[in-house]
C-alpha cells in the first residue's frame, strides 16, 4: 500500500499544472498560447464620467464609438478588481510614528494609523485595474497556403517557438494592432501602457495564485536562473 502512494505521490510531482494552462509561453512582451494565437495587454487609466460636464460626457461617447467603429479585429477588455493590500503603506506610516520628533505629530500620525485600521476593519477596500488584450491570429493570414496554414495547426506554439523570424513577424503585425488600440483609446482621453514581459508574467500569477500571491511575492525576471 505504501509503494502504491509513493508512486502515486511521485506521479503528483512529475506532472506540471502548466499543461492545464492555455499558455505556451511569455516572451518579448508578447504572450503566446498553445494554439498559436499571439496576445498582448494594455493596462488602461479610468475615467470619472460622471464628474465629467455633458458636453465632455458627449465627446467622450462620440470618441469611443469612433474607436469601434475603427477596428476590424476583436479585443478583450478586463476589469480585475482585487481586495486592496496597505500593509506597506501601513508599514511605512509606523515607521514615520517612530522618528516623528514633534510630539503633537506623533500623536497625530498614531491616530490616523487607528483610523486607517478601523476604516478597514469595517469592510474591504477593493482596488480595480483595466486591461486590454489584444488578440492575433496568424492562421487568418489570407496569403498563405492550405498546407502551410494545416501544418502550423498541429504544433502552432512549438512552431512560434522555434522560428525566430516568424515570431518576429508575427509581434511586428500585433505592434501594429496594439498601435492602434493605444491611439484609438487616447483619442476617448485614456492612457495606456503595453504590459512587458514581467509585467505579462505578474498578471497571470496574480491571476491564477490570487491567494498565493498575496504572500508569496514573485521573483523578477531578471533574478531567475534558468537551466536548460
Amino acid at each position: 500500500m505504501a509503494e502504491k502512494t509513493n508512486k502515486l505521490a511521485k506521479g503528483r510531482i512529475t506532472t506540471s499544472t502548466q499543461q492545464y494552462l492555455d499558455i505556451a509561453e511569455i516572451k518579448d512582451d508578447v504572450v503566446v498560447m498553445r494554439d498559436g494565437t499571439l496576445r498582448a495587454v494594455l493596462l488602461a487609466s479610468s475615467i470619472n464620467f460622471a464628474l465629467k460636464s455633458e458636453e465632455e460626457q458627449e465627446a467622450i461617447v462620440a470618441s469611443y464609438v469612433g474607436f469601434l467603429n475603427n477596428i476590424n479585429f476583436p479585443v478583450q477588455i478586463v476589469i480585475q478588481s482585487r481586495k486592496l493590500n496597505i500593509e506597506a503603506y501601513m508599514a511605512e506610516l509606523k515607521q514615520k510614528e517612530k522618528e516623528q520628533l514633534n510630539e503633537l505629530l506623533k500623536i497625530q500620525t498614531k491616530e490616523y494609523i487607528q483610523y486607517i485600521k478601523e476604516l478597514v476593519s469595517i469592510g474591504d477596500i477593493m482596488s480595480k485595474s483595466f486591461y486590454v488584450v489584444i488578440p492575433y491570429n496568424p492562421l487568418s493570414d489570407k496569403h498563405k497556403g492550405f498546407f502551410s496554414s494545416v501544418s502550423e495547426v498541429f504544433k502552432p506554439a512549438t512552431l512560434v517557438r522555434m522560428k525566430g523570424k516568424r515570431f518576429d513577424k508575427y509581434k511586428n503585425d500585433l505592434a501594429r494592432r496594439v498601435e492602434s488600440i493605444v491611439s484609438g483609446l487616447g483619442s476617448a482621453g485614456l492612457k495606456t501602457t503595453q504590459l512587458d514581459t514581467q509585467g505579462l508574467i505578474e498578471l497571470y500569477y496574480n491571476t491564477y495564485n490570487p491567494t498565493t500571491s498575496e504572500n508569496e511575492k514573485l521573483t523578477e525576471m531578471k533574478k531567475l536562473r534558468v537551466t536548460e
